[in-house]
């Protein structure tokens, strides 16, 4: 009789935890339930605008672009993979390739920007910099630099920023590619990771978001998202023909105020402005 009164005890003692546990499971769940209805309900406070296409220029469907830039009346373009990285001078007006120099087999080259008359150019996961004479793309020096390169563009008229896949950009010094601050991307306090290439509009840096057709338009004091460029609509130019990889190369031209858009192994360059209505 003891014992089976011992044994009775233990089970409603038991059965009373598992409410309690189970009480306790439930009322988490039910939390989280509302947090994720509250978050599904609230629209998103950061706006995404379409493009305008003014013109599309030709491009090297060999190209597997890194970098892009303007400067001085014609486009600059990095492309990687071992044993096919190069650096090019074209044509915005043709897509004619006008200078090339193809680097070594083991660099992998990445993102590239122009100061003081200088391009350097990152590479992968070589872990240094290139930097070439941007009139006859004679190289001038290396500099060594921590982590992958991703993109690299100018913040402002002193230093360089660059990228390297995650949320993080790194503020440089050009003289030894030292890291002077470190800007953290968010949009609607949520990490904004795989940044890719680079390009430095006004106050803002555009950044190509990796395997996707958006482009985050990133305050360069803050580090937050004031908005993104949906660039899906360009793929409806290329044919289904061609074998095309993901969108990647922002240039700017100050003059005209438009931007160049283009990919790896893309056929075209898209010369397109932001429709922000």
């Amino acid at each position: 009789m003891v014992y089976t009164l011992i044994i009775a005890l233990l089970l409603l003692s038991n059965c009373t935890n598992s409410q309690k546990e189970y009480k306790i499971h439930e009322e988490k769940a039910l939390r989280i339930s509302d947090t994720l209805k509250e978050a599904e309900e609230e629209p998103t406070k950061i706006p995404v605008y379409k493009l305008k296409v003014s013109r599309i220029i030709p491009h090297d469907t060999l190209a597997f672009t890194q970098g892009l830039f303007f400067y001085d009346g014609f486009l600059y373009e990095s492309t990687g993979q071992y044993g096919k990285s190069s650096l090019r001078k074209i044509s915005p007006i043709n897509g004619a390739i006008l200078k090339k120099i193809d680097l070594e087999p083991y660099l992998f080259a990445e993102g590239i920007a122009v100061h003081k008359n200088k391009i350097y150019m990152l590479t992968w996961q070589n872990n240094i910099c290139l930097i070439f004479d941007v009139q006859t793309f004679k190289k001038i020096d290396e500099k060594p630099f921590i982590g992958e390169g991703w993109g690299i563009t100018n913040f402002d008229e002193n230093t360089l920023v660059q990228s390297d896949g995650t949320n993080m950009l790194k503020i440089v010094d050009p003289d030894n590619l030292q890291i002077k601050r470190i800007l953290q991307v968010f949009a609607d306090n949520i990490p904004v990771s795989n940044i890719n290439e680079l390009e430095s509009i006004s106050n803002d840096i555009w950044a190509n978001i990796w395997m996707t057709d958006s482009i985050a338009v990133i305050d360069k004091n803050s580090g937050k998202v004031r908005f993104y460029v949906d660039a899906s609509e360009l793929r409806n130019y290329i044919p289904p023909t061609y074998n095309i990889d993901v969108l990647n190369g922002i240039a700017y031209h100050p003059k005209s105020k438009t931007i160049y858009l283009t990919g790896k192994f893309w056929p075209f360059i898209f010369e397109v402005q932001v429709a922000y209505k």
